[in-house]
C-alpha cells in the first residue's frame, strides 16, 4: 500500500517535471525568436543610420552649403576689400 502510494506521488512529480521541462523549452524558443526579431530590427536600424549619416555628410559639405546659399538664399560673395578679419 505505501509503495503503491510512493510510486503514484513518484509518477506525479515525474509527470510535473516533464512539464516544467517542455514549458521552459517552449518558453526559451519564444525568447529566442523574439531576440532574432530585435536584432534582425537593429540591423535595419543601423543599415538606415549609416545611410542617414552620409546623407548629412553630403548635405553639410562645404560646396554644397555655397551652392545652395547662393541659388536659394540668392547670397553673394562679399568683395575681398569689404571682409573684416577679427583676431582672437
Amino acid at each position: 500500500m505505501v509503495i503503491n502510494r510512493l510510486v503514484s506521488v513518484v509518477g506525479v512529480v515525474l509527470l510535473l517535471s516533464a512539464l516544467a521541462v517542455i514549458y521552459s523549452k517552449y518558453y526559451s524558443r519564444l525568447i529566442f525568436i523574439e531576440i532574432q526579431k530585435q536584432e534582425r530590427a537593429l540591423d535595419q536600424y543601423e543599415v538606415e543610420w549609416g545611410q542617414m549619416q552620409l546623407e548629412l555628410t553630403m548635405l553639410a559639405e562645404q560646396n554644397r552649403v555655397e551652392l545652395v546659399a547662393r541659388e536659394q538664399l540668392k547670397l553673394v560673395m562679399p568683395l575681398r576689400e569689404k571682409i573684416i578679419y577679427i583676431k582672437p
